[in-house]
C-alpha cells in the first residue's frame, strides 16, 4: 500500500518518543499487571500501548491493531490492514535503561486468521538509538537506517565453538534448559560469546546487523515433545506459558528472511504458519535462528531435545561444632 511506509515509521516513533521519555520514572518499573498472554506488565507498557493508539486514532486510515497488551482493537470504518504491534519488545532491559529492545510492527491483510506467512511490511525500531530494518514483502532486501555498517551484514560462522549467540529464560525453567544446551554454553561462552536479552526482536535483529550468529528459543519444542512439562513451564510463568507469541517474531521473520537468516521453529520447519491474533499454546513458537545454513544445522543437531531430568546430589548437612567434654582451660592472653 502506498504510504504504509511513512505509517509504520510514524507509529514507531512516536512509541520511542513516549518511552524514551517516560523510561526512568519510577513507575515505569512497576509491574501494574499481565498481558492477555500472561506475561508481566510494568508501567512502561501502558506508556508504550497508550502512545501506539494515540498515533492509531490520529490517522485517517482505518485499521485493526493487535498489540501485546491491548489484543483487538479497530480504529475507522471496514479496515483492511492489521497492525501486529509489540510497541515495547523487551521492556525489562528497557526499564533498566540497557536499551536493548525495539519497537516491532508488521502490517498483514485483515483477512480470515491472517498468519505470518501474510505479513506484507516490518518494522524494527531500536529504542536506544533510533536505528531501524524496514522491509515490504517480494522487495529486494531491506532498508537499514542509523547504523554504523552496511546492513544486512550476515557473519560466516559455521562452528558451535566461535558463535556469538542469544538465548531465552523469561517463562522457561532455568534447569531444563541448561541440560537442553548447557554444554553449548560451555563450548562457546569463551570463545565466542552467550548473551540473554528477553528480547526475541532484538536477538534476530543482531543476526541482521553481523553482532551475533544466533538466536534460540527451545522452550516450545520442549513442552511439545515432552506435555509433562507443562506444570514446570506454568510455574515459572505465573501460571501461563511464556513461548514465543506471535507479537513476539511477527516483523523479526519477515525481517530476517528477505536478509538472508536461516529461520525456523526448533523443528527446522517454517514460522509462515503462525496465526498472528492467537495467543494459545498451540499456537506459540519456538525458533532456531542462524547466520548460516551450517550453523542452524549443528544447533538442531546438537540440542539435547530430551533432556535427562535433573538429579540433585545428596546433601550433605555440617554437624555442629563438638564441644570437648570435662572442663578445659584457654590460655590468657592480652586483653584490653
Amino acid at each position: 500500500m502506498r504510504g504504509m511506509r511513512e505509517y509504520v515509521h510514524g507509529l514507531a516513533g512516536t512509541v520511542r518518543r513516549e518511552v524514551v521519555a517516560a523510561r526512568h520514572q519510577a513507575a515505569s518499573r512497576l509491574v501494574r499487571g499481565h498481558s492477555p498472554g500472561g506475561d508481566a506488565q510494568f508501567g512502561l507498557d501502558d506508556v508504550a500501548e497508550a502512545a501506539a493508539w494515540k498515533y492509531i486514532v490520529g490517522q485517517d486510515l482505518p485499521v485493526a491493531l493487535y498489540s501485546e497488551d491491548g489484543g483487538l482493537q479497530h480504529h475507522g470504518h471496514a479496515p483492511e490492514h492489521l497492525l501486529v504491534v509489540d510497541p515495547i519488545d523487551g521492556t525489562r532491559p528497557a526499564v533498566a535503561g540497557l536499551g536493548l529492545s525495539t519497537v516491532s510492527v508488521a502490517v498483514a491483510p485483515l483477512t480470515g486468521a491472517p498468519t505470518i506467512a501474510d505479513v506484507s511490511h516490518a518494522l524494527l525500531l531500536e529504542l536506544d538509538t533510533g536505528a531501524s530494518l524496514y522491509t515490504e514483502r517480494g522487495s529486494e532486501g531491506i532498508e537499514a537506517l542509523g547504523y554504523d555498517r552496511t546492513v544486512p551484514c550476515l557473519s560466516s560462522t559455521a562452528e558451535l565453538d566461535r558463535m556469538m549467540w542469544s538465548l531465552e529464560f523469561n517463562g522457561h525453567p532455568a534447569a531444563l534448559m541448561t541440560r537442553a544446551y548447557g554444554h553449548l554454553i560451555d563450548r562457546s561462552a569463551n570463545t565466542g560469546g552467550v548473551f540473554v536479552f528477553n528480547s526475541a526482536t532484538f536477538s534476530i535483529s543482531r543476526l541482521i546487523t553481523g553482532q551475533l550468529d544466533a538466536y534460540v528459543d527451545i522452550g516450545n519444542r520442549l513442552l511439545r515433545e515432552d506435555p509433562a512439562l507443562l506444570p514446570e513451564f506454568r510455574r515459572v510463568g505465573n501460571g501461563a506459558v511464556l513461548h514465543l507469541f506471535p507479537y513476539d517474531i511477527a516483523a523479526a521473520v519477515l525481517l530476517a528472511e528477505q536478509a538472508g537468516v536461516t529461520i525456523t521453529d526448533a523443528f527446522g520447519k517454517p514460522l509462515g504458519d503462525t496465526v498472528l491474533t492467537d495467543l494459545g499454546v498451540d499456537n506459540q513458537r519456538s525458533c532456531v535462528a542462524a547466520s548460516t545454513p551450517e550453523l542452524h544445522r549443528a544447533l538442531l543437531e546438537a540440542i539435547r531435545w530430551h533432556p535427562e531430568p535433573a538429579t540433585d546430589p545428596p546433601r550433605t548437612v555440617a554437624e555442629p561444632p563438638r564441644t570437648p567434654a570435662g572442663p578445659t582451660s584457654t590460655a590468657a592472653g592480652p586483653t584490653g
